[in-house]
């Protein structure tokens, strides 16, 4: 694994991330991984999809991992900066290698992340997109979110963190997971993936007021249908879940994003239910799987 730093767009650097196989790349695919993560988690991944040809990059986003800054879970420049991070990684790499078939494959926020990127640059050439662990929200929760961060960005501070915020967003993830284990037993069935997350000091922190707010923010633009008809509908997509994921409302949200991408126009559109998986399918008891899943899909695009 390769490592290097570039400029974030709304100041300081962004630690971006390099996987490279044996001899020239057949595709290459950017990670975009989720809150309170970073992009390392996803070595073995990327791993997997070396080894059959497809190079991979990631970044780390602002306050998070290796760009984690002053304020751990905080976007300095905001939502619409983050995604022009993820842009700057796009070209950069898409430069160095022309001709190269390029896929994004977004976890969770990320997965909301790389929804705003196709809806702000549909003329970037990618060759697909892999939407994971993502969800579809009701407009009325995402405006009573809104309100509740918006409020608590004013009496505490944006990069402050507020419970009542993190319960509202998180508390109720665990509910569907039969005697839970650990607090995050709802990111994966496989215990030994649950303890690495909890023991890495990079992971599991609370999302600032601001982060919050951003994101719910960032939902309300991905789920407008006038953003959504602004997409390269000729796009090949992926949607990728398990069936016990909460942030999909356990399929329920994965299928109304699904057809909400078909209705705004999308011509290929595929979703990948897997039964029993939980958040991380990438870090699944069956991750051998769809790490297969996710190459046959991207062999079949190139």
């Amino acid at each position: 694994m390769n490592q290097w730093r570039y400029p974030a767009s709304s100041g300081g650097e962004i630690q971006a991330y390099g996987w490279q196989g044996q001899g020239e790349p057949r595709a290459i695919v950017q990670f975009v991984h989720g809150i309170a993560e970073h992009a390392a988690r996803y070595d073995e991944f990327a791993q997997a999809l070396c080894a059959k040809g497809i190079w991979v990059v990631a970044e780390d986003h602002m306050g998070h991992g290796g760009s984690m800054g002053e304020t751990a879970g905080y976007f300095s420049g905001g939502w619409l900066a983050a995604v022009q991070d993820i842009y700057a990684l796009q070209q950069a790499t898409s430069q160095a290698h022309p001709g190269v078939p390029y896929f994004l494959y977004g976890h969770s926020m990320g997965s909301f992340l790389t929804r705003t990127f196709l809806i702000e640059h549909p003329d970037c050439p990618l060759q697909g997109a892999i939407i994971a662990g993502t969800g579809w929200q009701s407009p009325v929760a995402l405006r009573l979110g809104l309100a509740i961060c918006r409020r608590e960005a004013r009496h505490l501070g944006e990069k402050a963190v507020s419970p009542l915020v993190n319960r509202l967003l998180f508390g109720s993830y665990n509910k569907g997971i039969p005697a839970p284990k650990s607090a995050f037993a709802w990111l994966s069935r496989d215990d030994a993936a649950v303890a690495a997350y909890e023991a890495d000091p990079l992971c599991g922190f609370d999302a600032t007021v601001g982060l919050a707010r951003d994101m719910l923010g960032g939902l309300q633009m991905i789920q407008n249908k006038h953003n959504l008809a602004k997409m390269n509908q000729a796009l090949p997509v992926l949607f990728l879940a398990g069936d016990r994921d909460p942030v999909g409302h356990y399929g329920k949200g994965v299928e109304m994003a699904c057809v909400a991408f078909r209705r705004s126009g999308m011509q290929q559109v595929d979703m990948q239910l897997y039964p029993g998986g939980r958040h991380e399918m990438h870090n699944e008891i069956n991750k051998d799987a769809v790490y297969q899943a996710v190459i046959d899909w991207i062999y079949a695009k190139i």
